[in-house]
């Protein structure tokens, strides 16, 4: 035991180290964040998510999918071939 004790004296008495409630709190952190992760990814599988518009026009009269500017400039562009 005795050969122990200058390896011991070898470290700095000024120097904090994070030690086994350091480790644990890191270690509770990381359960939680994969915790979330699975939840979110199973929340983002529930999503219904079709990548191609239907063709379905809403209230408006723009097509699914198109913001205002875009259906305002095929309107724009049907009066000027009309």
């Amino acid at each position: 035991m005795t050969e122990w004790l200058p390896l011991a004296k070898e470290l700095d008495e000024y120097s904090v180290t994070p030690g086994v409630l350091g480790f644990i709190v890191f270690a509770v952190l990381g359960v939680g964040v994969w915790m979330l992760l699975k939840s979110m990814s199973r929340h983002l599988g529930k999503i219904a998510f079709d990548e191609e518009p239907d063709g379905r026009e809403d209230q408006d009269g723009r097509e699914a999918g198109k913001g205002p500017a875009a259906a305002e400039s095929e309107q724009s562009s049907s009066r000027a071939s009309a």
